[in-house]
Formats: structure tokens, C-alpha cells, sequence
């Protein structure tokens, strides 16, 4: 039973992954004042600073590239060598590097990490991608959850 809860979870990670980065890859169609002020919530009239607290990320710590296009190395330069590399091919060995770099990271810094990965064209294996959705998301579930 504690078995298909972790398969469900990974399953839900990743695909929650999935559409972080295809949303991100996506460009946004260009849009009129109309419909832009129809598409307008609230929460956006409050806030313009960019996050409006109801979304999966907000611009601060968004996994998207089109935040920052400045690298930052998290002392991972040895990852470098995997740069246009498929996610699928890692061995085990080499899937075990990612895993060891993202559960030495402090909390604050996986998201400024992704980005990082992402600008220098390093693929995550799938399996250390879950891990990190489900970090990201238990991080989002605690800092919202009410004391």
C-alpha cells in the first residue's frame, strides 16, 4: 500500500514537472488591453509584483528559464559534461551525482539550481526530477500551511 502512494506521488511530480517546463517553454500569445483586462484576477490587481500567491511557483523561484539568464553554479561544475544529453540515458552511477548535489543543497537555493541546469542545457534524470518536484512542492505546502 505505502508502495503505490510513493509510485503515485512520483507519477504526479512528474507530471507536474512536465508541465512546469512545457509551460515555461511555450511563448505567450500577444494579447490586447481587452483581453488582457478580461483575463485580469484580483489577486492581480493587488499585486504586481508578479506573484500573486496562487500559482505552483511564483516569479522569485520559478523553475523557468525566463526568469534568469545569468548561470549560477552551485559547485555542480562537473555536471557540465552532461550538457544536451537525453534525461534517459544516465546510468545509475551518474543519476546517483544528481541526487547526491540536490539533497546537499540548502532548500532556498533547488529552485536557483533547476534554473541553473536548464540554462546550461543539462537534463535531469526523471527520477531526481520527481525528487525535486516533490521538494519544491512539500517547501510550497509548508511555508503556506497556518501555524
Amino acid at each position: 500500500m505505502i508502495a503505490a502512494a510513493i509510485i503515485l506521488a512520483i507519477l504526479v511530480a512528474g507530471g507536474a514537472l512536465i508541465y512546469l517546463l512545457d509551460r515555461g517553454g511555450r511563448r505567450r500569445q500577444p494579447q490586447t488591453a481587452d483581453t488582457e483586462a478580461d483575463n485580469a484576477t484580483p489577486a492581480d490587481a493587488d499585486n504586481d509584483s508578479g506573484c500573486c500567491g496562487m500559482h505552483l511557483t511564483c516569479e522569485k523561484d520559478s523553475l523557468s528559464t525566463a526568469v534568469s539568464t545569468e548561470i549560477e553554479y552551485y559547485d555542480d561544475e562537473e555536471l557540465d559534461i552532461y550538457a544536451n544529453r537525453s534525461g534517459e540515458d544516465y546510468t545509475g552511477e551518474e543519476t546517483e551525482q544528481f541526487r547526491d548535489i540536490l539533497l546537499t543543497l540548502i532548500p532556498s537555493d533547488i529552485a536557483g539550481w533547476a534554473r541553473s541546469l536548464q540554462l546550461r542545457h543539462i537534463p535531469l534524470p526523471p527520477e531526481v526530477s520527481d525528487e525535486l518536484l516533490l521538494i519544491v512542492r512539500e517547501a510550497r505546502e509548508a511555508a503556506v500551511a497556518p501555524h
